[in-house]
């Protein structure tokens, strides 16, 4: 059974490409994004969590 933990090939390709991206944003734009991501991974738990109350 494969370690949840490590990415996938796929997975690392994408975030070398973001990485390339991310380099490119203002301070601005970084913090913006940076924001937007913890609110997205908040929602994730939120979703997490209501599954498996629900399961």
């Amino acid at each position: 059974m494969e370690t949840p933990a490590k990415l996938s090939l796929e997975q690392q390709f994408k975030l070398e490409v973001l990485k390339d991206q991310v380099k490119r944003l203002s301070q601005e734009q970084a913090q913006e994004y940076l924001m937007e991501v913890f609110r997205q991974m908040m929602v994730k738990d939120n979703l997490m969590k209501q599954l498996l109350k629900n399961a």
